[in-house]
């Protein structure tokens, strides 16, 4: 490995260890931050293998999660048999887009509790406040990703 390569691993596995801090499980970090960081534009589950010295099991378990994050995706790779799989563009965009699902969710649990409680109960007023937190978090995050995608996809940065 060359010493771009190896600085590449270096931030790669650096990422990794925040993300794993931060409650992603350790493979599943460090198969999504090899992906980020790869020079390649896919990799194989055997690339992987090789890259991250762990099985394909392991592997195999960190694609199963990344994929539905909208993180990374398979890909075809015509004359191969293997899976590919590459780090997605917009990525960023998509994962903090599938964070609405929370948002909602949460404001959804809030309308519950305060039907229950009633606005004006000491609950009832702490849900009110959790309500509109995440009622306004749903519309902004919405408009930030729309702002963010129409300037990069501009050139503007």
């Amino acid at each position: 490995m060359d010493d771009k390569g190896a600085q590449l691993r270096e931030g790669a596995e650096r990422l990794a260890l925040t993300l794993t801090e931060s409650g992603m499980q350790r493979t599943t970090a460090r198969v999504m931050t090899a992906l980020l960081f790869s020079q390649q534009e896919t990799m194989t589950a055997a690339d992987l293998c090789e890259e991250l010295k762990i099985s394909s099991g392991a592997v195999s378990g960190a694609v199963k999660q990344l994929i539905p994050t909208g993180m990374i995706e398979r890909v075809p790779a015509p004359g191969s048999r293997r899976d590919h799989y590459r780090f997605r563009d917009h990525a960023w965009a998509t994962l903090m887009g599938n964070q609405n699902t929370l948002l909602d969710s949460m404001w959804n649990a809030a309308a519950e509790g305060i039907k229950a409680a009633g606005k004006e109960s000491v609950a009832g007023r702490r849900l009110d406040e959790m309500q509109d937190f995440y009622g306004f978090m749903q519309r902004e995050m919405a408009a930030l990703i729309d702002k963010w995608r129409e300037g990069y996809d501009a050139g503007m940065r």
